[in-house]
């Protein structure tokens, strides 16, 4: 496996200030529709399990994370409540099978009861991006620019509701992962070095969990994301894991498989983590070759 040291951070903090932040009327905005989306139909009976929780998290909060097997059966599989997400604790989760996410409220730990993976080796890749990788008309980087990939990947996305759960918390959190070594980005680079497509996500016992990608042209993020699992399935990596099922990764091979399964993985892996900054060994066209 290619990896690097960890880099100093150089004012990172004081820099990510300035990077990842939210303007009062974004935060208005994404309040707004967080509220909205937790009121769908498909999810809002699970808000008073959640009012609950929460009031009886106030009065006495547990120590430690939660057991993932316990999880409500509310939509997504609400497990608890995060207080802190230092780099000790989001690695603890990871390997525990939990995830955070929040639009609007305290950040919370989430543990579904199917989760949404493929085996990195049976990737399933259409005729027409097998193309475009074979053209290597771009380049892709892995852990070069995490943070202007983090804040792409938090950007509103044309045609789509504007409403985002990677919030400033979130990528200063995340970003702090990723200089401990276990966060990782993938980067897709046009040929005149603009940055085009790229996704990052969290290593944990043999399993990559997907947690965003962007793309600003057609077919990006899709060719690093690619790119991406040829690398893991040659260190020895199990899992792809997007968390929940969309119509774009079903076309790519994944399919829902229980929790127990899922967390079954997670104890057999333990010993494939690595800690460090990725560097990529394939271009798109040595990735598509090999993805067969």
């Amino acid at each position: 496996m290619a990896l690097e040291g960890s880099l100093p951070q150089q004012d990172a903090r004081s820099r990510r200030a300035a990077l990842f932040r939210e303007s009062p009327s974004e935060r208005l905005r994404r309040l707004a529709l967080g509220f909205a989306w937790a009121a769908k139909p498909e999810r809002i009976g699970g808000l008073p399990t959640l009012g609950w929780r929460w009031l009886a998290h106030l009065l006495a909060a547990e120590p430690g994370l939660p057991d993932p097997e316990k999880a409500a059966d509310i939509p997504y599989g609400f497990a608890g409540f995060a207080d802190e997400l230092s780099v000790a604790t989001l690695v603890e989760a990871y390997g525990r099978g939990l995830f955070p996410f929040c639009h609007v409220g305290p950040v919370k730990w989430w543990s579904p009861p199917q989760r949404c993976v493929v085996p990195v080796e049976e990737l399933h890749l259409s005729k027409r991006l097998r193309s475009h990788m074979r053209q290597n008309r771009v380049s892709v980087t892995f852990d070069r620019d995490f943070e202007s990939v983090i804040t792409a990947c938090a950007e509103p996305r044309e045609g789509k509701t504007p409403l985002t759960w990677i919030t400033p918390t979130i990528m200063r959190a995340f970003s702090e992962l990723f200089d401990a070594g276990h966060a990782h980005s993938f980067e897709v680079w046009d040929r005149e070095g603009r940055l085009i497509g790229g996704g990052y996500g969290v290593a944990t016992c043999g399993v990559f969990v997907i947690e965003s990608q962007f793309a600003r042209e057609p077919n990006a993020s899709k060719i690093g994301f690619a790119v991406l699992a040829r690398h893991l399935a040659r260190w020895g990596f199990a899992l792809l894991d997007n968390k929940l099922m969309t119509e774009n990764v079903a076309r790519m091979g994944f399919r829902d498989i229980p929790r127990s399964e899922y967390l079954a993985v997670l104890k057999a892996s333990r010993e494939v983590i690595s800690v460090g900054r990725w560097r990529a060994e394939l271009d798109p066209h040595a990735a598509e070759a090999e993805l067969r």
